[in-house]
């Protein structure tokens, strides 16, 4: 199903891999291109068409629930940089404080 196929890099364009569209329409990824993006089976990904080429962009889906709103955002930011000054409390510390 799938054959690949490495041409050697032309005017400084990166060698390219082919692949055979196999039974169901399936196209295998080369696993480097894989490895680079980050891809693991069962990841979604966006196939369009645009001008005789087909795209493949990986895609992340999220549920609308787990979206931040603006000052959520901001919330996170404040704490990741008090994180990063060393601005922190440790949670046993902290039960002590309360505790008295």
């Amino acid at each position: 199903m799938n054959t690949k196929v490495y041409t050697p890099s032309i005017g400084g364009e990166e060698a390219m891999a082919i692949s055979k569209v196999g039974q169901r329409r399936q196209v295998v990824l080369p696993k480097e291109i894989c490895e680079d993006l980050g891809l693991k089976e069962g990841d979604f990904v966006e196939v369009k068409e645009s001008r005789g080429f087909v795209l493949i962009k990986p895609k992340k889906l999220v549920d609308s629930d787990d979206i931040l709103i603006p000052e959520e955002e901001t919330l996170i930011r404040k704490g990741e940089a008090q994180l990063k000054r060393g601005e922190y409390v440790l949670w046993d510390d902290l039960k002590k404080k309360i505790k008295g």
